[in-house]
């Protein structure tokens, strides 16, 4: 006859349960670990951005869309970070090539002032002010476009004309994508975006940068 062992099975679970309650401390531990570091480096590109408050403040008051000071601030910490010369990358918008912009005072008059020329045309055509921030990756056809499909940005909209309007007419006929390890892109297709179609995430990452620049600034 052959008798049990007892006792034996208790131990061994009291050690998986352990493990696993390290296990978790760690995971735990780590990620706050990266969200302080994040949050340090992100607080770190704010202060960037922000020296060039009083230059936007003048650029939207000339292009008479002062309320947006605070989404073109959002728009360079989207675009540079504060760390590059064409801090608004409106390189493309003012001589239809990149690398031209000498100055980044010169970036961010080019950039109000295509932003203005979106916000103004998304206000003619009744669409939101995140049709115009989209618009201006898109391009200014962007705004008929939402108009037609309800007056309001979002992310499925905008991935239908990347894929289906402006990636084939820049030549991407064939909806071929590329890696883009966005949070959000992954989250939401696992990271990807359509070849010449602009970025379809572009509204919705100026407004997320938005909101953090209003806590951060507090």
């Amino acid at each position: 006859m052959i008798r049990k062992r007892k006792g034996l099975k208790k131990p061994v679970f009291k050690a998986i349960k352990k493990t696993i309650q390290v296990m978790l401390i760690g995971l735990i531990v780590l990620a706050f670990l990266i969200s302080a570091r994040y949050l340090y480096v992100l607080n770190r590109q704010i202060k960037e951005v922000n020296q060039w408050r009083s230059v936007v403040a003048r650029e939207t008051a000339n292009y008479q869309i002062e309320p947006y000071t605070d989404i073109v601030l959002a728009i360079i910490l989207t675009e540079s970070k504060g760390n590059h010369i064409d801090l608004m990358q409106s390189s493309e918008s003012k001589y239809g090539e990149t690398n031209q912009i000498g100055t980044s005072e010169e970036s961010i008059e080019s950039g109000v002032k295509h932003l203005a020329e979106m916000i103004h045309s998304s206000e003619e055509n009744h669409t939101d002010i995140w049709t115009a921030v989209q618009a201006y990756n898109f391009g200014q056809n962007y705004i008929p476009y939402v108009k037609s499909h309800g007056g309001f940005n979002y992310v499925e909209l905008a991935e239908e004309y990347s894929k289906d309007i402006l990636a084939p007419t820049l030549g991407n006929k064939d909806q071929i994508r590329y890696r883009y390890l966005n949070p959000r892109a992954v989250w939401y297709n696992g990271g990807y975006l359509y070849q010449d179609g602009g970025n379809f995430f572009y509204a919705e990452i100026v407004q997320y940068h938005l909101k953090w620049m209003k806590v951060l600034n507090k």
